[in-house]
């Protein structure tokens, strides 16, 4: 979408693209950075965006797409809804993770983000005592991705849900679900490097 509009529009700035898709600026920036990278977009300060002319590059879009979450995730890192915020954030430092999955006889019940610990954490209360299940966002709130979505469906449901970091997930038999892996703006970045490498 964000391409069409700069051809139909060239040179175009971030912000009348922004409000011709109904996003703001800075929610495009890392689509416009992913596009500009990939040479399909071209940018000169004070004039906007224009197509790059590039049309060999096309090939990196269809390359993207074609690879799934399930070949670039990384382990879900779990906690049970009783672990404390303290516990919580220690173990977010000790995996080197910036999410970690609240979960139940398998089940996902919830997502505790960094955002989330920082804010129990301002509180002043102990976070010895406070169980994750108070701040964590619950199902059917928590977004997600199936093992066969592509890695650029992974990255608009991050990039429009404002998250670092959704699970990959699959139905249990009771109707709730399981996460089989994460993915994160660094799995999808490790991605971009390799391509341009």
């Amino acid at each position: 979408m964000i391409i069409e509009i700069i051809e139909k529009h060239q040179p175009i700035t971030g912000e009348s693209i922004a409000e011709k898709v109904g996003y703001t600026r800075a929610t495009l920036r890392p689509d416009l950075a992913v596009l500009s990278m990939c040479g399909l977009i071209d940018a000169k300060p004070k004039v906007g965006y224009f197509i790059s002319g590039k049309k060999s590059n096309r090939d990196i879009v269809e390359k993207l797409s074609a690879i799934k979450v399930s070949e670039i995730k990384s382990l879900p890192i779990n906690v049970s809804e009783n672990t404390s915020v303290y516990d919580a954030i220690v173990t977010l430092f000790l995996e080197n993770v910036g999410t970690l999955f609240v979960v139940e006889d398998e089940a996902l019940k919830g997502v505790i983000s960094r955002k989330d610990l920082l804010k129990a954490a301002m509180g002043g209360t102990d976070l010895t005592t406070i169980p994750v299940g108070v701040i964590m966002t619950r199902m059917p709130k928590i977004v997600y991705c199936a093992e066969d979505d592509s890695i650029i469906d992974a990255a608009e449901k991050i990039i429009e849900n404002e998250v670092d970091c959704i699970p990959i997930a699959t139905a249990l038999p009771n109707g709730k679900i399981k996460a089989l892996g994460r993915i994160s703006k660094t799995n999808i970045t490790k991605v971009l490097l390799e391509i341009s490498k």
